[in-house]
């Protein structure tokens, strides 16, 4: 019952269903749990429901994206998608197998290792098999700007150390009984959470950023296209004429870097008559233009194919092109294709891209930008060495046209949002149905977009140059707690030896 409550306060600590208060106290009930099993078994199945029941209930869109867009049958669907969830459960199981093992070696204190423990589960979705740290725990946060100003430090994997801190405090107090070690253990809490709230509330209303660097106003475009028009041959010209006539719309309003979302070309840019028109706008109204689009790459006579960020400058020349190096699995490419070939109608349907290799940034001007393409934005690790290659301020181009009117738009923006303040960047989001938008370095949302709306969305930036914390050195804290929590394991083995 402990593992099927945590696991429910785990996603109503996520859009759209929730609010942020619940990450405070989710992992509480299953940490008691943990400590109160009689075996390692017992412990790992308390983490695995927990696990289970909170991706099932976060990603729960993913089955009805593989069926409409993939092809597959919906009971098959739902069966990959079931893999999926279990695969993703086993770190929470993890999680819990180990607060349980140091339980039996140090006592209640164990509970007190929550955060490292924690975020070495989360560490190992991130880099495990490509990474899917869709939803971490910090990312609950995101809204809740004094929190989330922590990111600027130690990146959205710190804010779970501070959330998942708080509820390994909280169990502690649940579990042990004697007065002093809870009078400690509170007084540090209150004085941890009293620090990060108060860097965050001063970072957040000293606004530097908002006044540092070069100014520059853009534009995100939105162009709405339903995913079933989107290379319907019949609706390539409308396709393109909306995007020129938002484009001409966004310059009129003063924007000169326009955006526009992933994969806005009906065609393949540069092997297509039709690219000389994009970069006759570009060069017409004397902007800088980036889109997403496919670019083919010929290789002793194979092609292959890119899903790609290209910059026009002013003169309507391609300033640079980023090739995207996470590619979504089941959606842009197919992983275990032979092992998994009950899904044969997915692998028919799914184009076969090939990921770039480098985080390429972008020159406009003499200012370099970055450009990450639909969920490496998720990616710390990817959009920080985008920042460390000197970009000035990043874009992230999507198209979130697959998932509805679910959580996932949401869920998506979300992550975004919190790439901003680690980076201290303002953010360009275009999407092609929504959330587009613009956010400060401080993550609150200048402007933006609704879901399935025509929209051009301008406002004014600042092309920034100082680098955060996180920015200069990354998941220091993060590795900490692996470290940590591998060095807690060695010294509880020891100890169980010598028992």
């Amino acid at each position: 019952m402990f593992a099927l409550l945590s696991g429910v306060l785990l996603v109503l600590s996520f859009p759209t269903l929730g609010h942020p208060a619940f990450a405070w106290i989710a992992l509480v009930p299953v940490a008691v749990a943990a400590v109160r099993a009689s075996s390692m078994r017992e412990a790992f199945r308390h983490g695995l429901v927990t696990g289970v029941v909170h991706f099932a209930g976060t990603i729960y869109w993913i089955p009805g994206v593989m069926a409409e867009f993939g092809g597959l049958p919906v009971p098959v669907a739902w069966g990959v998608h079931a893999l999926l969830v279990a695969y993703l459960g086993l770190f929470p199981a993890l999680f819990v197998s180990v607060i349980w093992w140091f339980h039996r070696r140090v006592g209640s204190v164990a509970l007190l290792f929550t955060p490292a423990v924690w975020v070495t589960s989360e560490l190992g979705r991130v880099y495990l098999f490509t990474g899917f740290p869709w939803e971490l725990l910090g990312y609950s946060q995101a809204q809740v700007l004094w929190v989330a100003q922590l990111a600027s430090v130690v990146g959205v994997l710190g804010v779970s150390v501070l959330v998942a801190g708080v509820n390994g405090a909280l169990a502690f107090l649940v579990v042990d009984r004697r007065r002093s070690p809870r009078w400690i253990v509170a007084a540090l809490t209150v004085a941890v959470l009293t620090l990060s709230l108060g860097f965050g509330a001063w970072r957040v209303r000293s606004g530097a950023l908002l006044d540092a660097g070069v100014p520059l106003r853009v534009a995100a475009v939105q162009g709405n296209i339903a995913q079933s028009e989107k290379w319907d041959p019949a609706s390539r010209d409308e396709i393109l004429e909306k995007y020129l006539i938002y484009t001409r719309r966004a310059s009129g309003e003063g924007a000169h870097l326009v955006v526009w979302p992933e994969a806005a070309t009906p065609f393949a840019f540069g092997l297509d008559p039709d690219s000389a028109l994009i970069r006759e706008v570009a060069r017409g109204l004397r902007i800088h233009l980036l889109f997403g689009t496919t670019h083919v790459v010929w290789e002793e006579d194979e092609a292959k194919y890119y899903n790609s960020a290209v910059l026009l400058n002013p003169d309507g020349e391609t300033a640079g092109m980023y090739h995207k190096q996470h590619l979504v699995p089941f959606g842009e490419y197919v992983p275990l294709r032979q092992a998994l070939f009950f899904v044969s109608p997915l692998v028919e349907n799914v184009g076969g891209f090939t990921a770039g290799t480098e985080p390429t940034t972008l020159l406009m001007d003499e200012y370099p930008i970055g450009a990450a393409v639909c969920y490496e934005i998720i990616y710390p690790g990817l959009v920080r060495g985008l920042v460390s290659g000197g970009s000035r301020l990043l874009t992230t181009v999507t198209n979130d046209a697959w998932y509805g009117r679910t959580a996932a738009p949401y869920q998506h923006f979300q992550q975004a949002r919190m790439r901003a303040i680690e980076e201290g960047r303002y953010l360009v989001r275009a999407a092609n149905t929504g959330i587009s938008g613009v956010v400060d370095p401080y993550g609150r949302v200048v402007v933006e977009s609704g879901l399935f709306e025509d929209d051009v969305v301008v406002a004014d930036v600042r092309l920034l140059e100082d680098l955060t914390p996180y920015a200069r050195y990354g998941d220091v804290l993060a590795f900490a707690c692996g470290l940590l929590t591998l060095g807690m394991v060695a010294f509880a083995g020891r100890r169980a030896r010598h028992a």
